[in-house]
């Protein structure tokens, strides 16, 4: 290795292991408006000189750059550990850094009042490096009373007349040293090699209470606008609709039987057919099935729908019928096979015959893109903010990162949740690279340790930075067995659980209605499921007076709006999970019984570290019931089917 050959020796300064970031910057770490970004950095030199550290932001836009002092707050490492932080008022991507320098004058101030406390005489010579110092600081220093400030101090060091102790205090004053840092020269300043990316979303990207309806079961668009204000009632902030566009009539599917989970590969003539099977001769992905509405009808669904704070989240199903027109306006889009025949969507042992997928290799990738964008920001247009995109892991991820900025640049509010169950560092890499919430396993998490496990390692490992957990307790393609067995007292329990755990969660229609009968037994399918059929639906389910409490709840308490605040505690029962999450001043503790059957007793441990007083009170918020508790063991029991949870509040503290 040969010498450097710069003018200036290499910086001495070493910045590491900071946070927060995603895959060493790679990516953008994720925040809400109104959030504070707290940054760490590892910030050391060799030697003994002292440091001074800033964190550095600038919001979209800006040219100029602001900073904030970091703090050394690692005693064990001597001061290596710095931490800072600054708060994101508007959304948009922000950049920050990490800047630290050598401190000329704290490094004279320490060693010399070092020597000043172990005695030491004649410190003439010290004080001279001290008044070079304090000169160039002098220099630095605009017209006012920090310039007025040194210059008294270098005139009481320099005169013969001030006698030691008063000069060594002056040396040492600690408003002196305060004027010095506000002016003196950054010297060997050193910087990240390049800003780290912080992407800011509006609040709904991290708290909401997602509800999936089928439009035609509640009589089109229009119907279901009538709805909405029940639903504002309710409490839910999002309502999602499965594909609203032309179905397909070629290899349409039936009802679904114990001999046809998946639907009858044969529909009879007056089946609807799947919405997922898009695109018929009425159009395609930017079309309306006619009996549900018109573009209009979007049109207006989502204007009333803001009215009552409720974003309308649309799917976004990249696929086609056999009778979409893109089939023949498009050939090149897809693949077939050497015989020239098309071959259907499948994964094994599910079928979907009435489904054709794209190719994304085709050599009109461009134009496939571009159709897509158009159709995507066509609803944009609409008034849809939100987008559940459909199995996006089968898609290429340089299209969806493409894909999201271009509609970003439109509309930033726009939220994309991606519907990807499949296999770990798949979905972590769709939240790295611009989808706004994922799907999770939450679905099949029902032991006490699996949900302990699962949530701490999304509240607290790395995924903490992007990607954010919509827990959605059923779909219409995912009955879980605890709710078949559980009845009543488990759709309770899973609910409160969805939304405690996770701060975004969503139930589909007919969860209120303690719907759980599986197509056979051991499968997830719903027994005429809703995707092949059209029910008679309305807001009447036996459960929507406590998910209008419960949603209540939710929106009253903040620390229920967060993920990372999040703390298990001891139960001393398996068939009890209990958790408190802490934001300010809004305790909250809940424990919730997993056992649907047989009721369950144990307790509540609270640590010493979550704050509370020795003894404090808690207020049921399910119940209105009040209880005292105190730090360390408290008992509960809960029991099937009215009891299932208790949401403590802790009061007055």
């Amino acid at each position: 290795m040969t010498v450097p050959t710069t003018a200036a020796p290499p910086n001495r300064i070493q910045l590491r292991v900071l946070f927060p970031t995603v895959d060493d910057g790679r990516y953008p770490v994720k925040r809400c408006v109104g959030d504070v970004v707290h940054v760490g950095c590892d910030v050391f030199r060799d030697g003994h000189d002292l440091l001074r550290t800033v964190v550095r932001w600038r919001g979209p836009g800006d040219a100029d750059w602001q900073e904030a002092d970091m703090v050394a707050v690692d005693a064990h490492y001597k001061g290596v550990r710095w931490e800072g932080r600054f708060p994101v008022d508007r959304q948009g991507r922000w950049e920050f850094g990490v800047q630290s320098w050598t401190d000329r004058f704290a490094t004279w101030r320490d060693e010399f009042r070092r020597k000043v406390e172990g005695g030491q005489q004649d410190l003439s010579g010290e004080l001279s490096e001290g008044i070079l110092l304090l000169r160039e600081a002098q220099d630095a220093a605009p017209a006012g009373e920090d310039r007025d400030r040194l210059a008294r101090a270098i005139a009481l060091i320099e005169d013969p007349a001030t006698g030691e102790t008063v000069r060594n205090g002056v040396a040492l004053d600690e408003h002196l040293a305060m004027a010095v840092e506000r002016h003196a020269a950054r010297v060997d300043p050193t910087d990240l090699p390049e800003p780290l990316a912080v992407e800011v979303d509006r609040v709904r990207a991290r708290f909401g209470s997602w509800y999936e309806l089928f439009p035609r079961s509640f009589g089109g668009l229009k119907g279901v606008e009538a709805q909405l204000p029940r639903l504002a009632e309710l409490g839910f902030d999002v309502l999602y609709l499965p594909p609203i566009h032309p179905i397909g009539r070629k290899n349409r599917k039936g009802r679904n039987t114990p001999d046809f989970p998946g639907g009858n590969p044969v529909a009879a003539p007056d089946e609807p057919g799947s919405p997922w099977a898009i695109g018929a001769a009425e159009g395609g992905h930017d079309a309306v099935h006619p009996e549900l509405g018109t573009i209009d009808d979007v049109r207006s669904l989502c204007s009333r729908a803001s009215e009552y704070g409720i974003d309308i989240a649309l799917d976004m199903a990249i696929q086609c019928s056999a009778d979409h027109p893109w089939l023949t306006e498009h050939p090149e889009w897809f693949n077939r096979r050497p015989d020239g025949t098309l071959k259907y969507a499948e994964n094994p042992p599910k079928k979907y015959q009435d489904i054709y997928n794209l190719n994304w290799d085709t050599p009109a990738w461009r134009e496939l893109w571009e159709e897509l964008r158009r159709m995507t920001l066509q609803w944009v247009d609409c008034g849809v903010k939100v987008f559940r995109v459909d199995n996006p892991h089968t898609k290429p991820f340089p299209f969806w990162e493409w894909l999201i900025r271009e509609v970003h640049a439109v509309d930033r509010d726009v939220i994309f949740l991606a519907e990807a169950f499949t296999r770990r560092s798949v979905m972590r890499q769709l939240a790295k690279i611009g989808f706004t919430q994922s799907y999770t396993y939450f679905t099949w998490k029902t032991s006490r340790w699996d949900l302990m496990e699962y949530v701490n390692e999304l509240a607290h490992g790395p995924e903490k930075e992007y990607f954010r957990p919509n827990f959605f307790a059923n779909t219409p393609d995912i009955l879980h067995e605890s709710l078949v067995h559980g009845g009543p007292p488990m759709f309770t329990a899973r609910l409160v659980l969805a939304g405690t755990l996770s701060p975004t969660y969503g139930i589909y229609s007919g969860y209120e209605n303690f719907e759980n009968e599986a197509v056979r037994p051991g499968s997830e399918e719903y027994r005429d499921s809703e995707k092949y059929v059209i029910k008679q639906r309305s807001l009447d389910g036996p459960l929507l007076p406590f998910v209008e409490r419960f949603n209540r709840i939710r929106r009253e308490n903040p620390a229920l709006q967060e993920l990372s605040n999040i703390t298990f505690l001891e139960t001393e029962n398996e068939g009890l999970i209990a958790y408190a999450k802490r934001t300010g001043d809004n305790l909250v503790i809940c424990v919730v019984s997993l056992d649907a059957h047989h009721g369950q007793e144990g307790v509540a441990n609270i640590p010493a570290h979550l704050g509370t007083p020795p003894a404090f009170r808690v207020h049921d918020l399910i119940t209105d019931e009040w209880h005292e508790w105190r730090i360390g063991r408290n008992y509960v029991h809960l029991w099937p089917p009215t009891r299932m949870a208790h949401i403590f509040r802790v009061e007055g503290w």
